[in-house]
């Protein structure tokens, strides 16, 4: 195979935003390098699977990608299929015995030496060990290249690395190591060239972002940084994601609510409700200061959209447990809200907890929470009808009535629902005002008002 078509490559990023920019540094290394970036699967001479093994049905997916791309090396144009990310920190030596077709297992500290090690296979009698992981201790700069995978005008931001929680039901921290925290001066200058490239909207990402600095000499605040980025002339949002409950403070909720920059919308996993399952849980704070939070947060933002996310089915949770988790979510009315089933996994400090409920039980109660949400969220979208809303456009919808889409300072990416718009000539990347005139459950429809 020529070169120039042996260095062409395909990646296929798995997981959370948090794994895509690890797959978007990968890939703006491989480029600085000589590599070329390919979407097609099948004309890539390497195949890059970055993966997810957070939970049972994260684990599945990779798997399912891993060996698709096998056959790409008998059916198409792959001679080299690597394996990144958290599957093989945590399975390495297991999945190089599974899977003979992959011809490198590399852990999440690999991602700076993705070059090295290509180039290192490229060599004739390449016989390096198929499997490297070691400690988790990668964090990104912004010396770091990065391949943007998210549209133009958008893009995450990770500002650290890691996690210090030790929730009981988690394995990340074994897979991305404890909380390190990018300094600001690092991030800034990151979020800078980001800018310079045409972003208009950045999304702060961390596995907890309201740790941030906390491991810092000078501890600098998550707050101080959110303010030296809404300095940015050219920046239009800044949205936070993954902030725990336990670490939000007055300061984050004023600047939420007070800096016009900063969408007023705090996603905030809180699992559940139960004392004595956050307890079992390991997670800090209790459904007490849950309540009160959130009677604060409204109370200081009565416009702020709130999205979280829950665990049924956790080892203990009777049905009474369960009552009471359904009772909050009523009263709570979060606007975005996600379910997971609680999944048993190897080497966390849950999977050893007696009193575990059968999988069709636990489906059933994340079937009845996110019924109920439907219902809330169809009641708040209602509130929206004849409100003048921000537009970020982001395509074209393929709807005649309503030919664009695009999502509002109340919608993430991916996760929430979108917005569809009635106007023209609208390109993505613009911001447009839009009188909301339909919901459905998740979605709201509307027209321009200035176009």
């Amino acid at each position: 195979m020529p070169d120039r078509e042996a260095k062409k490559f395909h990646i296929v990023s798995l997981g959370c935003p948090k794994n895509l920019v690890d797959s978007e540094v990968m890939a703006g290394i491989l480029m600085r390098r000589g590599f070329r970036l390919t979407t097609d699967a099948r004309e890539a001479g390497i195949i890059i699977i970055n993966t997810c093994a957070f939970i049972l049905p994260a684990k599945e997916e990779a798997i399912e990608a891993i060996l698709t791309a096998a056959t790409y090396k008998k059916t198409a144009a792959c001679h080299r299929l690597i394996v990144a990310g958290c599957l093989p920190q945590r399975h390495g030596a297991e999945l190089a015995r599974a899977i003979p077709e992959v011809d490198l297992f590399i852990g999440t500290a690999e991602v700076p030496h993705i070059a090295e090690h290509l180039t290192g296979m490229a060599t004739p009698r390449y016989d390096g060990p198929r499997v490297r992981t070691g400690r988790p201790d990668f964090l990104m700069h912004a010396g770091h290249p990065r391949r943007l995978m998210t549209p133009s005008y958008t893009a995450y931001l990770k500002i650290a690395e890691g996690c210090g929680n030790r929730c009981s039901y988690c394995i990340i921290p074994n897979l991305r190591g404890p909380a390190r925290s990018r300094t600001p001066e690092d991030i800034v200058a990151e979020a800078r060239k980001l800018v310079g490239r045409g972003v208009k909207e950045l999304i702060l990402i961390a596995q907890d972002t309201t740790a941030y600095g906390r491991d810092l000499p000078d501890r600098p605040s998550l707050t101080g940084l959110l303010r030296e980025l809404a300095a940015l002339e050219e920046l239009v949002w800044i949205r936070l994601l993954y902030s725990h409950p336990a670490k939000i403070t007055p300061e984050l909720i004023r600047i939420l609510n007070g800096d016009p920059k900063i969408c007023p919308y705090l996603d905030m996993p809180i699992q559940h409700i139960d004392d004595e399952i956050l307890g079992a849980m390991n997670r800090r704070g209790n459904g007490r200061k849950i309540r009160s939070l959130l009677k604060t947060l409204r109370a200081e933002g009565p416009d702020i959209a709130l999205r979280t996310s829950l665990i049924v089915g956790f080892p203990g949770e009777t049905k009474k447990k369960f009552s009471e988790l359904m009772d909050f979510v009523r009263t709570a009315r979060f606007d975005h809200l996600g379910v997971f089933p609680y999944y048993r996994e190897e080497g966390t400090a849950a999977a050893a907890l007696p009193a575990r409920i059968p999988a069709a039980e636990k489906e059933r109660r994340r079937e009845l929470i996110m019924d109920a949400q439907a219902d809330i969220s169809g009641q708040l979208l209602r509130r929206r009808l004849d409100t003048v809303e921000t537009v970020l456009i982001e395509g074209k919808s393929g709807q005649a009535d309503y030919p664009f889409v695009g999502r509002t300072r109340r919608q993430a990416p991916e996760i929430d629902g979108i917005t569809f718009v009635r106007g023209r000539g609208l390109r993505p990347g613009r911001f447009v005002s839009v009188r909301i005139t339909a919901v459905t459950t998740y979605d709201l429809f509307g027209e321009v008002v200035d176009n």
